[in-house]
């Protein structure tokens, strides 16, 4: 007598051999649209290229998913570009969509009804439309001024009902678009910072020494004439693990560090009773505030030091930082 599968549970072997078996059916699909980047392609790209407005992108269901990240991913690269959402477009949000816009419109079947529903709206605007459908002959891709052909022979799913391969089709196509277009802009590193302050690259490119720096009462300095006891003391108090030795002018002459009182104490140094100028590191490195704070990184890692002053261009110390400082603004 046959045993009748149980239901929810895991087979390893045969979770396994579904995982690949959809991978394997998505990297076939997108194999398929590498002979579909074209001239029509081209000409696509040339349209949103010379969109004096927005990309509007519109989808429904899973394609909608799709489209929403196609827009994010267009607007972080340098292509002001947002989501609508066709329901919601035939009530009210189709005033969203100006004469000056781009729609980009994603339909597996070309036939999604509420994209039909306002299609002569956008065609009455005149607004240039680019689709991603997965049907080269349906009404969508045919009332469009370019179809991207995005066809798969299978969804990954068993069934063949979700939408897998589909959608990862036509994300391609949405990536591919948002890259050409970046190139075509001269899209920086600099402009993927200024969109994505939050972010560690954000932090690494914007992010100047005088951002972080100590200053004030918080910096620690003590001037040429005091006794390495008060340096100790005010690397202490301040706790950079260094102090930065002034003249009168506050003008940097050197530098106490920790490491500097490990070599003192080798030398067998009275701490209580010897000056700090006789003892300090002369000709620091020291950095200014308007340089970016991974600039003042590459430095400390060059030389091998953990904390740096901060001078003006007299040389007067306004301010401090050390390697913590660089972990805490996620520059590190």
């Amino acid at each position: 007598m046959n045993q009748v599968p149980k239901k929810n549970q895991i087979n390893p072997q045969q979770t396994k051999q579904l995982a690949l078996a959809v991978i394997e059916t998505e990297l076939a699909s997108i194999e398929a649209i590498k002979s579909r980047i074209d001239d029509n392609f081209v000409k696509a790209c040339e349209i949103i290229l010379g969109c004096k407005g927005r990309v509007v992108v519109i989808g429904m269901g899973k394609s909608g998913h799709i489209g929403n990240k196609i827009a994010a991913t267009l607007a972080s690269t340098g292509t002001p570009a947002f989501f609508v959402h066709p329901g919601e477009a035939s009530h009210g949000d189709l005033g969203m969509i100006t004469a000056n816009d781009v729609v980009i419109a994603l339909s597996n079947s070309g036939e999604t009804g509420e994209i039909l529903t306002i299609l002569p709206i956008i065609k009455r605007l005149s607004v240039p439309m680019i689709s991603i459908t997965g049907k080269p002959n349906s009404t969508l891709s045919t009332e469009a001024d370019i179809n991207l052909d995005a066809t798969v022979e299978k969804e990954a799913c068993p069934l063949g009902l979700a939408p897998t391969s589909s959608t990862t089709v036509a994300l391609v196509f949405g990536d591919a678009l948002a890259v050409a277009l970046l190139d075509a802009r001269g899209f920086t590193e600099e402009d993927f910072a200024l969109s994505h302050p939050g972010g560690s690259l954000g932090r690494r490119l914007l992010l100047h020494v005088k951002d972080i720096m100590h200053t004030g009462e918080d910096i620690p300095m003590v001037n040429e004439d005091a006794s390495l006891r008060d340096a100790l003391l005010e690397i202490t108090q301040k706790n950079l693990g260094m102090t930065a030795i002034v003249n009168k002018q506050q003008q940097v002459i050197g530098i106490y560090t920790d490491g500097d009182l490990r070599r003192t104490l080798d030398k067998n140094i009275d701490v209580h009773t010897a000056a700090v100028k006789n003892v300090m590191t002369i000709n620091c490195k020291t950095i200014q505030q308007n340089i970016l704070a991974a600039e003042a990184l590459t430095v400390m890692q060059e030389n091998k030091i953990n904390a740096m002053l901060v001078v003006d261009n007299s040389n007067v110390v306004i301010g401090a930082l050390n390697m913590h400082d660089l972990l805490r603004a996620g520059v590190v």
